[in-house]
């Protein structure tokens, strides 16, 4: 099989493995069946196979307030930072996290959680956030299009951020090395299903929730965790393990995220594990070219949300990330929303171009290529007030 594909007529025969059916074979007929047992192997098969056992919430685990509700984009919202200690150390690990709360709520209000690829000071040219060491001030809201800080907390959400640097560098030579599994053990003796990147960066997502927990501003039972490309994996496994999220949204995530790695369309699983060692264990690797031998598929991540709402976009020039496979995985998630008593995806077939289909399942795919952009924020705050703003 070759590394990647974008001819239709090449993707393979596949057959998807059964959501609805127990590891021994026994079908699932009802919902207590699907929390009780076949959750649990879906996850356990995830966690050996694809992403990785991850740890717990560290004993040690603090937050500290670095600036505390100043005024921010034009008065719409006030701005905290907060730095997540993942250890007792004053200067070991820890993550630094931006929050913009809107000001004309008094919360507690839902929010989005996500993480991003630059840095914080690039979501908004919002002259108040720190800088770290290195850099410009000409960074200042170079990624801001893929934020709409202010579309966000102009509809009553407020949004928090953090580089997902701080947590694992992205680095397949020195990732295990200089990021937070330096805390857990040794790189050299990290386990063939031992967690990878993507399992790290969603592990730090759980822990920016902890620190809501803790503060009233924010509905800790209301927030929605969001990621593009390799962080729309993350937010997607990060949902699936923590099952704190209240909503989940992939935007483009593509192969290892929300496409059928079975249609090996676009990049496949031998190319992305080529290219990214580092974001997922070592045991992926025996599927490189052997899609079909995997026990599970993408639907199947997609139905550990159920039946919380989980929202998947693609986009028409990403082929990469194979828009169809993504369709393909939200619809093939529906039968476990539908045995849990809701409603699945409403679209029997992959809807129109820039035109959303929103049940319990949200589904889009959009003009233009691999971003996020103002057309994906409003569809997916559409999809919160949904389900998340309270009557």
């Amino acid at each position: 099989m070759a590394q990647f594909n974008y001819d239709e007529s090449k993707v393979p025969a596949y057959k998807l493995p059964p959501l609805l059916q127990l590891n021994d074979g026994s079908p699932v007929k009802d919902a207590a069946t699907w929390k009780k047992k076949r959750r649990d192997e879906v996850l356990e098969l995830f966690r050996s196979e694809v992403y990785g056992r991850r740890p717990g919430r560290p004993e040690a685990l603090r937050f500290e307030v670095t600036r505390k509700d100043e005024p921010a984009l034009g008065g719409k919202a006030s701005r905290r930072e907060v730095r997540v200690h993942f250890t007792a150390a004053e200067n070991g690990p820890a993550m630094n996290m931006l929050l913009y709360l809107p000001a004309k709520d008094r919360g507690p209000v839902p929010t989005f959680l996500g993480l991003n690829f630059r840095g914080n000071p690039t979501i908004s040219k919002d002259p108040g956030i720190t800088l770290r060491k290195g850099d410009k001030e000409s960074d200042r809201g170079g990624s801001a299009g893929r934020w709409q800080a202010d579309m966000i907390v102009g509809r009553g959400y407020a949004l928090a951020t953090i580089w997902y640097g701080d947590i694992e560098p992205d680095d397949k030579r020195n990732a295990f090395s200089r990021g937070i599994h330096k805390v857990y053990g040794p790189a050299d003796k990290i386990p063939a299903d031992g967690w990878g990147s993507i399992a790290a960066w969603g592990w730090g997502l759980s822990r920016a929730l902890d620190y809501f927990e803790t503060i009233d501003e924010i509905d800790h039972k209301r927030v929605a965790v969001i990621g593009h490309s390799r962080l729309g994996k993350t937010s997607l496994w990060a949902g699936a393990e923590d099952e704190r999220f209240a909503l989940v949204i992939s935007n483009d995530s593509g192969c290892g995220g929300a496409a059928l790695s079975r249609r090996a369309f676009g990049e496949t699983v031998k190319r992305i594990n080529t290219s990214f060692p580092h974001w997922f264990c070592d045991n992926f690797n025996k599927y490189n070219g052997r899609e079909s031998d995997l026990p599970v598929d993408q639907h199947m991540l997609i139905a550990l949300m159920a039946p919380r709402p989980v929202y998947v976009a693609s986009a028409a020039k990403d082929r990469w990330a194979d828009p169809r496979g993504e369709y393909l995985s939200a619809k093939n998630a529906d039968p476990v929303y539908r045995l849990l008593g809701t409603e699945g995806l409403p679209a029997d077939r992959m809807p129109p171009i820039d035109k959303p289909s929103m049940g319990r399942i949200g589904y889009h795919i959009r003009s233009g290529g691999h971003d996020v952009t103002a057309f994906d924020w409003k569809a997916y705050l559409d999809f919160a007030d949904k389900h998340l703003k309270t009557p």
